[in-house]
């Protein structure tokens, strides 16, 4: 397995592992989630974060084929007297497809990604993960995530 930073030519394996999230998230938020009916992301989308200075997009690849990637922006705190100020990055998605899981791709995405984010000066990382998600809560906390914060929703 190789860690690289994903082209435009991985576009629709992205999109195929994106899927599979996508799907989960759908059937426990479906007050959240919907179908894409289409591309789960559109392809100017996925090139614009290709072109941020700010954002990079690790795939993992085996033989000829991306098994997982993770997404990580790195962003500086809002500028209110507050605030810290401070560079953090925030990982926006991980996905490792269902059938390569449990083989420590994430962990080496997460890694790669952690790199990346110190190299580029942040001094944190950050992430969501929803409240059905226990494996991915597991996971995250196996890294040395810990919650700080909680969002919290109700019906009207």
């Amino acid at each position: 397995m190789i860690i690289r930073e994903a082209t435009e030519p991985d576009y629709d394996a992205l999109c195929a592992i994106i899927s599979q999230v996508d799907t989960l998230h759908r059937e426990h938020l479906p007050y959240i989630f919907k179908d894409a009916g289409g591309p789960v992301r559109q392809r100017e989308y996925i090139l614009s974060l290709f072109a941020a200075d700010n954002v990079c997009l690790f795939v993992a690849e085996e033989g000829d084929r991306l098994v997982g990637f993770v997404n990580v922006i790195v962003r500086l705190a809002t500028d209110i007297p507050i605030l810290v100020p401070r560079c953090f990055a925030l990982i926006e998605n991980l996905v490792v497809d269902e059938n390569h899981r449990r083989r420590g791709i994430g962990r080496a995405l997460m890694s790669r990604a952690h790199q990346w984010a110190r190299d580029m000066g942040a001094e944190s990382i950050e992430l969501t993960v929803y409240e059905f998600n226990r494996g991915a809560k597991a996971f995250y906390e196996s890294l040395g995530y810990g919650t700080e914060s909680r969002k919290m929703s109700r019906e009207l």
